[in-house]
């Protein structure tokens, strides 16, 4: 079993800056992939950045590339998504997500096995 926690969202204008974060707990050496979804209201949830750990490849959705930035301490088993320039369109919930299953970071949420409570995100323009 695997427990996540994420946190850090929060009330912004556009054009700021927050960083969410995911602290994995468990069977931490188990996880293939981590990373971030998001989902508004009445759409599928959306996949934003993964990190894979078996060789730190990262994979970002095109909204966000080069605004948002995934990382990984892997020593305090947390995941980091540095989001920059935020833009109203960037107003979701965020959830942290893990796999451990499948040797690779898979572009389907239904795919990820643990997902933290999710934390919000709000951009006012």
């Amino acid at each position: 079993q695997v427990q996540l926690l994420d946190t850090g969202g929060g009330s912004v204008t556009a054009g700021e800056s927050l960083r969410l974060s995911c602290v994995a707990s468990g069977r931490i050496d188990s996880i293939a992939c981590m990373g971030w979804f998001r989902q508004g209201s009445g759409k599928e949830r959306e996949r934003v950045a993964t990190i894979y750990f078996g060789g730190d490849g990262r994979y970002y959705a095109d909204s966000v590339k080069g605004r948002f930035t995934i990382s990984r301490d892997a020593a305090m088993s947390t995941v980091y998504l540095q989001m920059n320039s935020l833009k109203p369109e960037d107003d979701d919930m965020y959830y942290c997500a893990a796999n451990t299953f499948v040797g690779y970071c898979p572009p389907r949420s239904s795919t990820y096995n643990y997902w933290g409570q999710g934390t919000q995100v709000t951009v006012s323009s």
